[in-house]
């Protein structure tokens, strides 16, 4: 595996007297694809938020590059740069066409002008077929379209690392493997990326790792041939016994 590019050690977060991440311990290599996997309420949307720091952990390490990220008081503005995320709900501004939903943030934090912005903006759209709909507004696309344009939003600002929460569990069946694709186009750009998600079959066909979680913990991990045809642990033999009947 190469060098890491984040580092979990030990991992602890709650909500109240609810103990949601207990003790998580996870290497990305740079350039891996990994997949979390399991059922709802096992953790994986707040391990995602947790990578970022956009939920503040309540104890252990994560580390970028090494930096201690989660070190009380660190400025986290250019981590939040350098990983990005993107949610189920494409949380678009209705007011604002696609493309001004994609320049807006780098427009304000990069620093960069305008006209160059936009020929950047222009390519990230022609690469994930959506030339076409750049002057459109929310209301005007598909969910599909809708969920392109968050991605393209998030790499607008260039990050190292990219999260993806169950970016397909809110589309209609026939818009997933569009979605699905602009992922595929990623992994082949090497891109670092961590995806909490329910299909199954593009885990197994595109992740480096899978991860299995229940109860706030990996209970299990490994390449995708081994976790989908041997697992080893009975919790996670149950869990793809119902999920993929």
């Amino acid at each position: 595996m190469s060098e890491a590019k984040l580092t979990l050690t030990d991992m602890q977060k709650s909500f109240g007297t609810q103990h949601v991440l207990r003790g998580i311990n996870l290497e990305i290599a740079k350039g891996e694809m990994v997949c979390l996997i399991g059922p709802s309420g096992s953790g994986k949307s707040t391990l995602l938020r947790c990578m970022n720091m956009l939920e503040p952990i309540d104890d252990g390490i994560v580390q970028l590059d090494g930096l201690d990220i989660s070190e009380p008081g660190l400025d986290l503005e250019p981590v939040r740069r350098r990983i990005g995320i993107v949610f189920q709900s494409f949380n678009l501004f209705p007011h604002m066409s696609a493309a001004d939903n994609v320049l807006l943030a780098p427009r304000r934090v990069l620093g960069k002008g305008t006209a160059e912005l936009q020929v950047e903006a222009h390519e990230l759209f022609q690469r994930f077929n959506l030339a076409d709909h750049m002057h459109k507004y929310p209301d005007q696309l598909s969910g599909g379209q809708q969920q392109r344009v968050a991605v393209i939003r998030a790499l607008a600002m260039r990050p190292e690392i990219m999260l993806f929460d169950e970016i397909t569990s809110a589309l209609d069946p026939e818009l997933v493997e569009e979605v699905l694709d602009v992922l595929r186009q990623l992994r082949d750009d090497g891109m670092t990326m961590v995806l909490a998600t329910h299909e199954m079959g593009f885990a197994r066909e595109l992740a480096d790792r899978v991860c299995f979680m229940d109860g706030g913990k990996i209970v299990e991990e490994g390449p995708p041939t081994q976790m989908f045809r041997e697992p080893r642990m009975d919790r996670t033999k149950s869990f793809l016994k119902s999920v993929l009947r």
